[in-house]
């Protein structure tokens, strides 16, 4: 099947507008008369919900955190991307789409990335509305920082905290819209299965958290906001409670899944430390504007960075990409730490790690400069590692951040699911095989307070939506399903953790399809994800019923989803049989190891579409066209 995008014809420049126009409208006062479900309270799902509700439109909105303010969201540290050109060094939305493109390596559409970095002064404005404090200059103006993959400074930020302040700021355009009884916040409440009535998706199942009790909730749309898949590498820099379960059971029921292969690994987070550890802390890409990566020149030099002089170094990036240096983009840098470390010049006890060296940044500036723009930062290091940075270089070293993968989506964030709407991470559409920093951010807001409130309109405003209530069979048999699922969990009474199940997967797909990938160890992955998955069933150890809070059982559910899903992720890293972005693939590199893209066979979106657990998946593909970024091979030298 060849998935139609419903981009919009003529030029780029003008095409959201134009579309804009040619939605359907609802009429204001028909606008209370539509209800809408959305999923997540993070950036993406909780200023979608408040700017529905501003609309008129009633909104349920699910968090599965006690509140909105814990979202995975704020863990966001350097920034937020915004083509304003303050420092009015060259940038402009042109050159902002440019880099995303190129960023992504030509692995999106232009025409949703283009509308991106239109929106993107808009958010601003909108946060700056809110009040949210962002860094300002000395004579009151908004500060800019550079990001990689960019060679200007658009990247606007609040210290290492832009996430939790965008939240905040996100949070109270929510609450007012809960006083004014147009949005109901659900907390403490799971997604368990998505209800899909004469092809549309008109509700979910959920679970409470604390009480275990089950409910269909029904509506006339339905928006996912929850995030990525990053944790099905069991260790990675997000939040305990991400998962994959609102997405795959979504999927399940027939919503295809783009691009799972494209996953992210970032370069600058704090080296495993222990066996026993459960995540990583990820150390924001904005201390790269300062801080210079580099590793002992002699392989195995065990000596204290403070013996190593000037020339026995090797500033492995600045050396290898002049232009950019040490802000190349995430995958770039990732793949170039994890060489040296191969190559035996890693530091650390364990040899996987590199330093970030902030000497000469301090010499320059002044520590006290240093500090205040990244001192949280620094504190956050010092208390994980009990080293001080301002000392000492940090030592990091790549690991599982975000997904570029997730719900295939057209234009109008629709999955091809009729009301079925997926935005932020959730979704596929923005990013390709690799997302530059600081746009995680942009997409979210710009899904939720700019894209979506126009689109979903645009959906009901045609769609003819039979009235349904929670005894329609459809409610019934996804209610029962989600049940035999808990049933089934605690019934297996074996001997064996969850946390030791997810971490043999995480740990598989890490060796076997993470920073380097190739056919025979993906091969070997598609055959020994269904025994584990196998031995799952037969032998884990859930505790407690599902009758109250139980922990153990959240847990065990997401796990069981990602031993399913970890087989479509591999399938599709085998299927793409080139390398581009984030999905290195080891057979298709450059004489100088950088990767190889196959434009001719692999110039589109793969797109899945579930046929049963175990069964391999259906590829669709959207073609890719790129009539404004000239397709070349991308180069940060």
């Amino acid at each position: 099947m060849i998935l139609d995008s419903k981009t919009p014809s003529g030029p780029i420049q003008d095409s959201w507008e134009r579309h804009r126009f040619d939605l359907k409208l609802v009429n204001p006062s028909n606008k209370r008369k539509f209800s809408i479900i959305v999923v997540g309270t993070g950036l993406a799902g909780g200023s979608a919900a408040a700017s529905l509700a501003e609309l008129g439109y009633n909104v349920k909105s699910f968090c599965i955190q006690d509140s909105p303010r814990r979202a995975h969201s704020i863990a966001a540290q350097g920034g937020i991307n915004a083509a304003k050109n303050y420092p009015n060094d060259g940038d402009s939305i042109w050159r902002l789409f440019y880099d995303t493109v190129k960023g992504g390596d030509f692995r999106a559409r232009e025409a949703n990335i283009y509308r991106l970095a239109q929106i993107s002064n808009h958010i601003i404005d909108q946060c700056v509305a809110q009040g949210v404090p962002f860094a300002r200059d000395y004579g009151g103006l908004l500060a800019n920082r550079s990001f990689g993959g960019a060679q200007v400074s658009r990247t606007f930020y609040a210290r290492g905290q832009t996430g939790q302040q965008l939240l905040l700021g996100c949070y109270g355009a929510l609450m007012r819209q809960v006083a004014v009884g147009r949005v109901t916040v659900v907390p403490r409440t799971e997604m368990l299965d998505l209800i899909v009535i004469g092809g549309a998706a008109r509700g979910i199942v959920t679970r409470n958290l604390v009480d275990g009790s089950m409910e269909v909730h029904l509506a006339d749309a339905v928006v996912l906001g929850t995030g990525g898949y990053g944790r099905v590498f069991y260790l990675s820099t997000n939040g305990m409670s991400s998962n994959v379960t609102a997405s795959w059971r979504a999927h399940k029921r027939g919503a295809f899944f783009a691009n799972p292969c494209y996953t992210q690994i970032h370069p600058t987070c704090i080296p495993v430390h222990g066996t026993n550890q459960s995540k990583l802390t990820l150390m924001s890409e904005s201390l790269r504007n300062d801080g210079r990566v580099w590793v002992p020149k002699k392989a195995g030099d065990k000596r204290s960075p403070g013996e190593i002089p000037e020339g026995e170094r090797n500033y492995y990036l600045e050396t290898r990409y002049p232009s950019f240096g040490n802000l190349v983009p995430r995958d770039v840098a990732s793949r170039a730490a994890k060489k040296v470390c191969d190559e035996g010049y890693g530091v650390g006890a364990t040899g996987l790690a590199v330093y970030l060296d902030f000497d000469d940044a301090i010499r320059r500036d002044g520590e006290d400069t240093i500090r205040d723009r990244y001192g949280n930062l620094f504190q956050m290091y010092e208390k994980i590692t009990g080293e001080n940075p301002y000392k000492a270089p940090m030592r990091i070293y790549p690991a599982s951040h975000y997904t570029m993968g997730g719900l295939w989506v057209d234009y109008n964030l629709m999955s091809n699911l009729p009301g079925l709407f997926v935005i932020g991470e959730a979704n596929f559409s923005d990013h390709g095989a690799n997302r530059l920093g600081a746009s995680a951010l942009m997409q979210g807001l710009a899904d939720g307070y700019f894209v979506l409130p126009y689109t979903i309109g645009g959906y009901l405003a045609g769609a003819k939506l039979p009235a349904v209530t929670a005894d329609h069979d459809a409610c019934a048999e996804a209610l029962a399903a989600a049940r035999e699922k808990i049933d089934k969990l605690l019934s297996v009474k074996g001997n064996r953790t969850i946390d030791g199940f997810h971490k043999k997967l995480g740990l598989l797909l890490w060796n076997k399809c993470g920073m380097a990938r190739n056919a025979v160890l993906l091969k070997e992955a598609l055959e020994e994800i269904p025994a584990i998955r196998s031995e799952f069933w037969e032998n884990v150890n859930v505790l407690g019923s599902g009758d109250d809070l139980n922990q153990s059982l959240e847990m065990a559910g997401r796990v069981a989803d990602f031993l399913e899903f970890a087989e479509t992720l591999v399938e599709d890293a085998l299927a793409r049989d080139e390398s581009c972005g984030g999905h290195f693939r080891e057979e298709h590199q450059t004489a100088d190891n950088e990767a190889q893209r196959d434009d001719e066979n692999f110039s589109h979106v793969a797109a899945w579409e579930f046929n049963g657990v175990g069964k391999k998946p259906t590829e669709h593909r959207e073609p890719l066209e790129f009539k404004y970024v000239k397709l070349t091979q991308r180069s940060y030298k």
